[in-house]
């Protein structure tokens, strides 16, 4: 079973999705809301394997970009964003800080079933993208760190406190706090 926790506002919204949903004998449904520390807690004790993330939770898209990370920071749950906005690039960029594994436009509904299963089985295309493209501020020597970070051998002819300082520098330019949120986070390049 591929377990779905719905965080939107939308109400009626909210009932197509889990009407959609329950009619797949592989998927259980869950609503988790708006409120976002309730929703934190609900992702703490249901387990999810897939959160389906409305951006727009209130006031702006910063509340479901800071809910999204703080979901994938810490816990193993994947983030699907769902959109009503059509700018691809603007949901790019937000899927990109959000660590999101995909998004969906609400217009597209009809992809929804095989992007959950296609992201519940392992690590799609999108979510290399999206991953790829939030490790774009690195320099061409922080990705090399970064790789290192992550598992593949030292070919590197630095020094251990500069590739110590580059760590550091690779975690902060992430917005994340140490080595093991960016290595559960970008888990899709572990060597």
């Amino acid at each position: 079973m591929i377990k779905v926790l719905i965080v939107e506002d939308d109400e009626d919204f909210v009932y197509l999705v889990q009407k959609l949903l329950k009619k797949q004998k592989d998927i259980e449904v869950i609503i988790g809301g708006k409120d976002q520390k309730k929703v934190l807690e609900m992702v703490h004790e249901e387990h999810p394997d897939i959160v389906l993330m409305d951006l727009n939770l209130g006031v702006s898209n910063s509340d479901g970009i800071f809910l999204s990370r703080e979901i994938r920071i810490h816990t193993d749950a994947k983030v699907l964003i769902l959109t009503a906005l059509d700018t691809p690039d603007m949901i790019f960029k937000a899927a990109e800080e959000a660590f999101a594994s995909g998004y969906i436009f609400k217009s597209q509904m009809s992809f929804l079933v095989e992007n959950i299963r296609a992201t519940a089985e392992g690590h799609t295309a999108q979510e290399y993208l999206i991953a790829s493209a939030a490790l774009s501020c690195l320099s061409e020597a922080e990705k090399a760190v970064f790789h290192i970070m992550m598992g593949k051998e030292n070919t590197l002819l630095s020094s251990p406190k500069t590739i110590a300082n580059q760590k550091g520098r690779i975690v902060k330019k992430l917005g994340l706090e140490n080595q093991k949120e960016l290595m559960h986070v970008f888990s899709m390049f572990k060597e």
